[in-house]
């Protein structure tokens, strides 16, 4: 079996459940790891930079067997040097798999509609669904069963919420979303999570959002390529800030999750990303165990 991954419901319920044990297996007992990409490249195409993303998957293909191929933007030049297709095209007579982090999604789409061989979204304008895969996984290390269990995502309605919405639907997650007027998920992504099944709720007041949450997440308040829009963003989004008062109304045992870079004093206060409710450092681990499952999936090495 050999696919594509650019959204979390690409997968189904039974192979996300499947490419989260595995990541767990691997985490648990790395020696046990099947080299299953052994003398095979693995083609990383980095529009963005990134350092999380980076590290985590050339240390997945290199736990597999592979050899990573890091391509900077300027080492590709897509659509000005060559078009996207024939990139992908070059890439895959090379490589046996392409991961890409891009600006635009419709860039990813052109990709794997031009080649065979599987193609994954190390983040998209869209989507951030390697992202998600390891907030799933840190959340079943916490909890078990993720069945029942309710996120209060408060902030930025982007691709981070996007991913986590359509992965909470495949796993019984429940999601409340709590953004700025003008700043909310597009109400497609909504729809699309609640098509799967999901328990997605929008609600206007943070404090109302986090009561009773079994954990919160937030993500920066200006992404990457939005800089010109911080001054404005930090003035909406003053509301939206997780600190100590925040988690409270969550309760005493609810967990503080962040996908990474934070700004201290935006959109988290330096007490709660550094305290003891503070799994992000568990998350930004697990973005690898995830990544080293995922490329062994797409490769068709779980069943």
């Amino acid at each position: 079996m050999s696919h594509d991954f650019l959204e979390v419901d690409d997968l189904s319920p039974a192979e996300l459940a499947a490419v989260l044990d595995a990541a767990a297996a691997g985490k648990a007992s790395p020696e046990a790891i099947d080299p299953v990409l052994a003398d095979r490249g693995v083609a990383l195409l980095f529009e963005k930079p990134s350092a999380r993303t980076r590290v985590s998957s050339e240390m997945a293909v290199v736990a597999l067997g592979g050899h990573p191929v890091y391509l900077r933007a300027d080492d590709v030049g897509i659509d000005t040097r060559e078009t996207a297709e024939d990139i992908a095209r070059t890439l895959a007579s090379y490589c046996s798999l392409i991961a890409a982090r891009v600006f635009r999604h419709g860039v990813l789409d052109r990709i794997a509609g031009a080649v065979d061989i599987p193609v994954v979204n190390l983040l998209s304008d869209r989507g951030h669904p390697c992202q998600a895969l390891a907030d799933l996984l840190t959340l079943q290390e916490l909890f078990g069963a993720l069945e029942g269990r309710r996120l209060a995502y408060v902030g930025d309605g982007n691709n981070v919420a996007a991913s986590l919405a359509f992965g909470a639907a495949l796993t019984g997650l429940e999601l409340t979303l709590s953004s700025p007027p003008g700043y909310e998920l597009d109400d497609e992504d909504v729809d699309r999570a609640r098509n799967l099944g999901g328990i997605i709720d929008l609600v206007a007041d943070p404090n109302e959002a986090v009561k009773g949450a079994d954990a919160i997440y937030t993500d920066v308040w200006t992404s990457m390529g939005d800089e010109h829009e911080a001054d404005v963003r930090r003035e909406a989004f003053a509301g939206w800030q997780v600190d100590a008062r925040l988690m409270g109304l969550a309760g005493p045992d609810a967990y503080f999750l962040h996908c990474l870079p934070a700004h201290r004093g935006e959109e988290v206060t330096a007490e709660v990303l550094e305290g003891p409710a503070s799994v992000v450092w568990q998350q930004a681990e697990n973005r690898m165990h995830v990544a080293r499952a995922l490329f062994a999936h797409v490769h068709g090495n779980i069943r």
